[in-house]
């Protein structure tokens, strides 16, 4: 039986080998007629499903099948179209994974294989078309429809795939995964298929298609904006074009501005409080409670009966000291200075026999340079010596500094 179908699937692919102008021509026509090719040709093409004829009053066209994978491999946009038919699919799966279970209890090992392939064929199929149908709105919104030609069209073409959006979101919904993993049960393979990996496909793309319908709004909104412009300037352009001897009039000197030039924003209104709102009282009896009083009256001083006799003393002189490890930090600016070299951190510590931890020392070296005034810090370049953590991604593990001047 594979031999059979392997040696059928070799001769339709030589026969489209053979035949690819003709598909071509079929493909971007859309349809031929009898008398433009041999009868022989197109009786092959015919029999092996590549080409048919709805009608009899009407040319031959291509299948389906053939369509789309051009479609798909071309990218034309223009041809390309979204299955949302998402119901049909599911009960597939779900008839090919009883069929499954069957052949597995009975075990019919050949028919559970076979059934198996099939349900990964199907779950692939119906994964990756989900997938195709997202490409295609990405493309569609990238190029902001640019197979159509007018801003009508445009639109037409935006409503058109929020149904789309809308139908597969709808179709998405239909998939219970309670029951895909009944139906799956204990068997680790339909596990796998049906819940493990379909459950992220759909997650995946049911997020993807919430971002391609906020992009779709927000395309739509911008056409039908340069729509209503567009009509207003034709409007505009048609009116000088049948009354040519028009001039605008001097609408400051109307009492009443025309709709059409009154589009400025009003202004607002002075502010006032409105006492006899007693929904404010709450909030006018705060503002009242956080009123200063200042009076101003004229009193004379009170005269103080017994007074403190008060002695002035000098007061004794104090001086913060400095730390130290401040201070080793400063030498070693000075004697990075001074050498006009690149020096480590840590080697300066060594020869100096600094008595500090290394942790605290290179903690005191990079806030000494980055407490420098930005006009100071110019002088200099400090640099992280160290490696990447082994375990854990982004973090990067600094075992010495090196300062240099710049």
């Amino acid at each position: 039986m594979s031999d059979h179908l392997h040696q059928a699937g070799v001769k339709l692919l030589k026969l489209l080998s053979r035949h690819s102008e003709l598909i071509m021509d079929v493909y971007q026509q859309g349809e031929i007629s009898l008398g433009d090719y041999d009868a022989s040709t197109l009786d092959k093409l015919k029999s092996a499903g590549v080409l048919w004829r709805p009608d009899e009053e009407q040319g031959l066209r291509l299948k389906g099948t053939i369509r789309a994978l051009l479609e798909e491999n071309l990218s034309d946009e223009r041809h390309r179209q979204i299955d949302a038919n998402t119901g049909s699919a599911i009960a597939s799966i779900k008839t090919l994974a009883a069929h499954y279970q069957e052949a597995r209890h009975q075990a019919d090992f050949s028919s559970s294989e076979a059934y198996l392939n099939e349900l990964n064929e199907h779950v692939y199929r119906f994964c990756d078309s989900l997938r195709y149908a997202i490409r295609v709105l990405w493309g569609r919104i990238n190029n902001e429809f640019g197979y159509v030609g007018s801003i009508n069209a445009k639109i037409r073409e935006n409503e058109l795939a929020q149904t789309q959006v809308t139908e597969l979101l709808n179709g998405l919904s239909l998939v219970q995964f309670d029951e895909l993993t009944d139906i799956a049960g204990d068997i680790r393979e339909l596990r796998k298929l049906l819940v493990i990996n379909m459950q992220r496909t759909l997650s995946d793309c049911t997020q993807e298609l919430s971002v391609v319908q906020a992009r779709l709004l927000e395309l739509l909104g911008r056409f039908r904006q340069i729509r209503g412009r567009t009509r207003l300037l034709k409007g505009w352009l048609l009116h000088t074009n049948l009354h040519p001897d028009f001039r605008p009039l001097d609408h400051v000197a109307h009492k009443q501005v025309p709709v059409l030039f009154n589009h400025a924003e009003a202004l607002l209104s002075s502010a006032s409080v409105d006492i006899y709102n007693t929904s404010q009282e709450p909030e006018l009896l705060d503002i009242v409670t956080k009123i200063k009083s200042i009076r101003h009256m004229q009193t004379e001083p009170s005269v103080i009966e017994s007074q403190a006799s008060v002695l002035l003393s000098e007061s004794d002189d104090f001086a913060i000291p400095n730390n130290p490890l401040k201070q080793a930090v400063d030498g070693y600016f000075v004697s990075v200075i001074e050498s006009g070299q690149a020096q480590s951190a840590l080697d300066y510590l060594l020869e100096q026999s600094l008595p500090w931890e290394h942790e605290a020392w290179l903690y005191q070296v990079i806030g000494g340079y980055e407490a420098l005034s930005e006009e100071h810090k110019c002088y200099f370049e400090l640099a992280p010596i160290g490696e990447n953590d082994p375990v854990y991604n982004g973090n990067f593990i600094i075992r010495d500094v090196e300062l240099w001047l710049s």
